[in-house]
């Protein structure tokens, strides 16, 4: 018995917009005149380039990358709301989509209107959205809004509304463009709820979102892209493992930055694994050893050497000093080396930052300090959510 076919299947789809090019000086009458008489320059940006993916039935797909990297347009086109300039997209059932903030709303019928408008549109007859109506009235908590104007609602009430609509009219296929980011923390974990008996249900779903979190835990499977093409797709901790490789290259580059007295200076650092090997990319569960040059033109007296590791966002995970450890140093001067072991990496799998620093032990000289200025990934062979791994232990015992 043969595969059943994709529920969502694009092939070869590119995109191109034709963009308006302005001459720098040009007055407003001037481009104007270029425009009436056709002389606009214009130029080609293909936001998508020969992208193909294919989603089952049931599946739930995340579409990650940076700003400008096609997920949008990807959405827009499977929702058809536009059309691909060449490749084919072929979709089977129903599809409710959240593309952006007020999208299929009329900003001056009520939250009512809209409901049923809304409906309407996705075929659903009067009687059954209003089987449907006080569900989504309650999903949403508008009952005070709900014969108002949507123009008169907040962006948080207008997201609850949309979403509420979207699930209840019961599609085979839910596509969400980032729009949950707007909602408050209760209520997106109510969508979250939501989503997961939308899953339950055999319900297809595709998501843009740049909460890597929420994603990695919701989806089936990842999709990365990068300058309009998909670059990674499959496992989520794999994926997100290369798009924090992605973040961390511009990261590094961007929030790297080196200062202090300089009356020591840091040299180098090696990153060292367990069979001896410098490495910048490390595996979870393994020992790692971090050899850190420096140079004093002069005798320093109890230096301290620390370090701070953070995800490439820019949240801190740890951060340890000698002075801290209670590991005395009582001078330094000239060339040398201070080794920092680790006898587990416990950081999961993702891009990381680690800064290094000396300075005095009352904390009033930093001698210098190199911030977010070695990147590394760390790779990982089981699936855990967050940024480090406890170890734990499952037990079950009988009931008193």
């Amino acid at each position: 018995m043969s595969a059943p076919p994709p529920i969502i299947e694009v092939c070869d789809v590119s995109k191109r917009f034709r963009l308006q090019q302005q001459r720098g000086e040009s007055t407003i009458k001037a481009l104007v005149v270029d425009a009436l008489r056709g002389h606009g320059k214009t130029r080609d940006f293909w936001a998508l380039r020969d992208v193909s993916l294919a989603v089952q039935q049931g599946e739930t797909v995340g579409i990650i990358g940076s700003n400008g990297a096609g997920k949008s347009t990807l959405l827009s086109l499977i929702s058809q709301t536009s059309q691909p300039t060449s490749g084919t997209i072929a979709t089977r059932g129903k599809i409710s989509s959240l593309l952006e903030l007020g999208a299929g709303f009329h900003p001056d019928l009520t939250g009512r209107e809209n409901v049923f408008l809304y409906g309407a549109i996705m075929g659903l007859s009067h009687r059954q959205m209003e089987e449907r109506f006080d569900q989504i009235v309650a999903f949403a908590e508008l009952a005070d809004w709900i014969d108002e104007p949507v123009k008169h609602y907040s962006s948080g009430m207008y997201v609850r509304l949309a979403f509420s609509v979207a699930v209840e009219v019961d599609p085979d296929i839910l596509i969400i463009d980032e729009v949950l980011a707007v909602g408050d923390a209760a209520f997106q974990r109510k969508c979250i709820a939501r989503i997961d008996a939308f899953k339950k249900a055999g319900k297809t779903l595709l998501v843009v979102s740049h909460d890597l979190n929420t994603i990695h835990t919701i989806s089936d499977q990842l999709v990365l892209m990068e300058k309009g093409q998909i670059i990674a797709a499959g496992d989520p901790d794999a994926v997100v493992a290369e798009y924090q490789w992605l973040s961390r290259e511009s990261a590094s580059t961007a929030e790297a930055k080196e200062w202090g007295t300089g009356e020591v200076k840091l040299t180098g650092a090696h990153f060292v694994d367990a069979e001896g090997e410098e490495t910048d990319e490390l595996w979870r569960g393994k020992p790692l050893r971090i050899r850190i040059d420096y140079e004093a033109a002069n005798r320093i007296e109890s230096p301290v050497f620390g370090f701070a590791v953070q995800t490439t966002s820019g949240s801190l995970i740890y951060g340890n000093n000698t002075q801290i450890e209670g590991f005395d140093i009582p001078f330094i001067e000239g060339e040398g080396t201070i080794t920092l072991d680790f006898e587990k990496v416990e950081l999961l799998a993702g891009a990381y930052l680690f800064s290094f620093s000396v300075h005095s032990q009352d904390h009033q000289t930093n001698y210098h300090r190199l911030d977010n200025a070695h990147p590394i990934t760390v790779r990982s062979d089981k699936r855990y959510e967050g940024v480090c791994h406890m170890p734990v232990r499952w037990s079950v015992g009988k009931g008193k």
